[in-house]
């Protein structure tokens, strides 16, 4: 199965560019973790740890087998609550309760209310007669009912519930299984011995009610168990099993995350962890399936002695008979998974490679299996080796479908990363996995997702063909080898910021967010601002610096952004000068010299730029179009003269002339900074009659807003029954387009 099937998952992840090691590719059933299993079930059998007995699992009826947690799926099902009266013995009187599985009541060994119930206190000690069977069963008092449930009265069937099973330990209640391995009632469940669950519960019902005991019957939904391979319903059932004590295996573990040694990314699920760690209850780990590693408990069939060793044995040891039988049961897979970060280094043989990477830094996983997994290789990596898996654990979110449900082959809503990338590209497909998703929430894939990503890709690829234009036959220098202008600072100076955030961002797990800022940064200030920026430094007599700093800033970005689009940054990288023999074996960036004053300075000027821009826009002025403006400085005049083009090119502005602010014409946009002020020519940006329909435009919305709350406030009814501060908000919206009616009035006049 796992010759044929293994390739389907390591193609995909091959084909996604996952850097991993593929000699050290690991199966649970090879022989080294076969080994480690082996070494681990003998250590904890010959501790007194392992041992055999009869407790409530799940259990799968179609799969006949025991299964952990993390395979029982809950789905809400229609049902009922049957309510049932047991009568008190020695009277005419009953107690009633509710139950959603009827049938079960042929395992009921007790009832039970809460001790502080004043209603039932008097009843504790006494008996009730069960229906159908009439025999006396016990009331008793316990903590685990819930007063203001139901009736305050429940049944309790140790063999079949989690909580009655427990209610029953503490209790000494007898342990009645009524079902076979099949899920059918079986011989203490009488006459309704060999029906199924479904019928036996039909059957049952139609006696109760001929008996007098069946009060009513409500419908009720409920979440049910049903297992995750057959989707049958699960049932729990006491079962002779292969159980660990987890009493001193837990502590350990417990403690070295109280103390912080193995930390959760995430508060919240270190709380979830000590919590389930806490409570945890003794682990059932024999299965009754045929794949998987096969109990190697040995059992001699002449004397009784039991042999448990690293070998199998050929004879028995006390009487030395040969008729040995194994336990045919197999290990729940989370035993030998419990094992990875130990098995896969060569444990218990103890190699050079579990002494040079154990323990390892950080796991990463989903935080359905933080219990099942993440807990058991803590708990395991402590006993067995002596120190913790891992430093750091980190969970991730689910990948859902675009309409947020949970991808799953039942609903048939997948996405085969492979079809993805045929039609799109490896790194479009992993930009959009990660674009944006903070660390712990879940995430919606969808196409248009991919599409966006693709989008940026593209920029990427065009902003670096511009690059390679500019450097063409040109000598490349060092940064710190030609004399910067004012944009080379600034972007160097964002750059180095970009490169201590991103970082942090690393540090903490936190990559979504890091690609976030990595896309902004190089769709805005890389190509919006500084490329564009260039594009007059290069006319000019400086080019070398400019050819310098483009090199090195998108060198650097094609380095951060390279764990997650690896393949364009690779193909590009490679056409760079100066390059080394791979991107994915060259530096990663480190931050450079900051010119903090000259960023402050360059961006006052974009923050110009800006505020032309949207100026434009707000008059819809196309970007084809170049308009004028003046400016007039009060101090910094050098900065805003050796800025003049930078503006010029990206306001698309035709002139920019600076003149004293009485030069400024009276109909003009104004923008006013620290230390300038800007105007733009009204006739410059639109044309008059194109002004005037837009005011004439404006005046006629204004008057509807009037007229229309004119009219509300003339009304009675509204201002009798309206809420004042509705009428007030009314009141002081009709003064605004009043004062807003008048101005627009005096402007329009201006072109006539």
């Amino acid at each position: 199965w796992y010759d044929e099937y293994k390739n389907t998952i390591i193609d995909q992840f091959k084909v996604m560019g996952f850097s991993c090691d593929w000699d050290r590719l690991a199966f649970t059933m090879d022989e080294q973790n076969c080994r480690a299993v082996r070494w681990v079930f003998v250590h904890l059998y010959k501790k007194g740890w392992i041992y055999k007995g009869k407790r409530i699992v799940n259990w799968c009826p179609s799969c006949k087998s025991s299964i952990s947690d993390a395979e029982v799926e809950f789905k809400e099902v229609p049902s009922h609550f049957w309510h049932l009266r047991y009568q008190i013995e020695g009277t005419n009187d009953y107690l009633e309760l509710a139950t959603t599985r009827p049938e079960t009541m042929l395992g009921d060994t007790a009832v039970a209310v809460n001790p502080k119930d004043k209603r039932y206190s008097a009843l504790v000690g006494k008996n009730v007669i069960l229906p159908i069977l009439n025999k006396p069963i016990p009331i008793i008092a316990d903590d685990y009912v819930e007063t203001d449930f139901g009736t305050g009265v429940v049944k309790i069937t140790p063999a079949h519930d989690p909580n009655d099973y427990e209610g029953g330990q503490r209790h000494n209640l007898p342990v009645i299984n009524i079902l076979n391995a099949d899920g059918t009632m079986n011989e203490l469940a009488g006459k309704y011995a060999g029906m199924s669950r479904e019928k036996a519960r039909e059957e049952i019902v139609k006696d109760l009610e001929k008996s007098g005991n069946l009060v009513k019957i409500e419908d009720y939904s409920h979440n049910v168990g049903h297992c995750e391979r057959c989707k049958t319903i699960i049932e729990p059932l006491v079962s002779n099993q292969w159980w660990v004590k987890m009493d001193e295996l837990k502590k350990p573990a417990i403690k070295v995350v109280e103390e912080d040694k193995v930390h959760f990314v995430d508060e919240q699920y270190k709380k979830s962890y000590l919590h389930w760690m806490n409570n945890l209850k003794d682990w059932c780990i024999s299965r009754q399936v045929w794949n998987g590693h096969r109990i190697p408990v040995f059992t001699c069939q002449d004397c009784g002695e039991v042999i448990v060793e690293m070998e199998d044995p050929t004879v028995c040891p006390k009487c030395g008979s040969k008729h040995l039988i194994q336990d045919e049961d197999t290990l729940d897979t989370w035993f030998s998974s419990a094992l990875w970060p130990l098995s896969t280094l060569g444990f218990p043989d103890r190699k050079e490679d579990l002494a040079y990477f154990y323990p390892t830094n950080v796991l990463v996983t989903g935080r359905e299996i933080i219990n099942l997994w993440v807990a058991r290789m803590i708990f395991s990596g402590l006993e067995y080796y002596g120190d913790i898996p891992f430093r750091d654990v980190v969970i991730n979110g689910i990948v859902k479908d675009a309409h947020g449900k949970k991808m799953s082959k039942t609903l048939g809503n997948g996405t085969d990363p492979r079809d993805v990338i045929e039609k799109y590209g490896v790194d479009t497909l992993r930009f959009s996995l990660f674009d944006g998703i903070s660390i712990g929430s879940d995430s919606r894939f969808s196409e248009k997702k991919v599409e966006l990503s693709r989008n940026f890709l593209n920029k990427i690829w065009n902003a670096s063909k511009y690059v390679l234009m500019q450097i063409e036959g040109k000598e490349i220098k060092k940064v710190d080898e030609v004399k910067l202008n004012l944009a080379d600072k600034w972007i160097l100076t964002e750059l180095n910021s970009l490169i201590a955030s991103v970082d942090k961002k690393f540090d903490k797990y936190d990559i979504g967010m890091a690609e976030s800022e990595l896309s902004d940064f190089f769709w805005s200030k890389f190509c919006d601002n500084y490329i564009e920026l260039s594009k007059s430094d290069m006319a000019g007599q400086n080019s070398e610096a400019t050819v310098a700093t483009l090199l090195y800033v998108l060198t650097t970005l094609l380095k951060l952004l390279h764990p997650f689009i690896p393949f364009i940054t690779e193909k590009i990288y490679l056409e760079l000068p100066m390059h080394d023999e791979s991107i994915m074996i060259s530096a990663w960036p480190v931050e450079g010299k900051s010119y903090q004053k000259e960023h402050d300075e360059m961006e006052t000027i974009i923050a110009i730029i800006k505020a032309i821009r949207n100026a434009r826009a707000e008059k819809g002025v196309p970007d084809n179009k170049k308009i004028d403006a003046l400016i007039s400085v009060t101090q910094n005049e050098k900065l805003y003269n050796a800025s003049k083009e930078y503006i010029k090119k990206l306001a698309l502005l035709q002139n920019l002339e600076f003149a004293g602010e009485d030069k400024f014409p009276q109909e003009s946009v104004k923008l006013i900074f620290n230390d300038c002020k800007i105007a733009i020519p009204l006739e410059s940006l639109v044309s008059s009659a194109e002004e005037k329909a837009r005011i004439e435009k404006e005046i006629e919305k204004v008057k509807f807003e009037i007229a229309r709350s004119e009219k509300m406030l003339a009304n009675e009814g509204f201002v009798a029954k309206a809420p004042q501060a509705l009428i007030d908000k009314e009141k002081e919206k009709l003064a605004k387009n009043k004062e807003l009616y008048a101005k627009l009035e005096q402007d329009v006049k201006k072109y006539v």
